[in-house]
């Protein structure tokens, strides 16, 4: 009886995470198409990168990074990051590209 119940309370839980992160992965994709956009890049593709607690500047804090192919002229490919605090989108990193 117990038991049973902590099995459906961690399958909710479950369900719930994996809900919020397909939320969050579809936020990001889109802030990060509005960016190449902006940019007059073309967006490749799109990847979770995994989460993390510390920040590149050593800070301590839960992130998700989003890792983006695009290309400026069409013949190349650049990586760019992407990192979102929870629903937010934090910052970018994009390197420099042929324009």
């Amino acid at each position: 009886m117990i038991g049973d119940l902590f099995a459906i309370l961690g399958l909710t839980l479950f369900c719930a995470l994996f809900w919020q992160q397909r939320r969050q992965s579809e936020i990001a994709k889109r802030t990060i198409l509005r960016k190449c956009e902006h940019l007059e890049l073309q967006l490749v593709s799109v990847a979770l990168k995994g989460h993390r607690f510390r920040l590149p500047d050593g800070k301590w804090r839960w992130h998700t990074r989003y890792q983006f192919e695009f290309s400026s002229l069409g013949d190349d490919c650049y990586q760019g990051e992407l990192i979102m605090y929870g629903f937010v989108s934090g910052q970018f990193d994009i390197p420099p590209h042929r324009m």
